[in-house]
């Protein structure tokens, strides 16, 4: 397992707080995490940022912000972009 997939938080449809909980034991061990979503989950990781950034006095900060978009086959066999964000959370020392 490469180092780049043990730092990086995939949101999906689980609980907000689960990720938070997940991103915050993830940056006890190192000192960053990304945070990555697509399509409608981009909403939620930029609320797992905020509370995570917001919630550790100063302890955390919003890193680089990556956006793009990623050409993904639906199920009737079109082609249709998907937006995609990756959001780096630091510890501060």
């Amino acid at each position: 397992m490469s180092t780049e997939n043990r730092d990086t938080i995939y949101i999906g449809k689980k609980p907000l707080m689960a990720y938070v909980t997940s991103t915050l034991i993830q940056l006890s061990n190192s000192p960053q995490v990304n945070i990555k979503a697509r399509g409608l989950s981009i909403g939620r990781a930029v609320d797992v940022a905020q509370i995570v950034v917001r919630r550790s006095d100063s302890r955390h900060s919003i890193g680089d912000i990556k956006i793009g978009s990623e050409s993904l086959e639906s199920q009737d066999g079109k082609k249709r972009n998907v937006s995609t964000i990756e959001i780096a959370v630091k510890r501060n020392n």
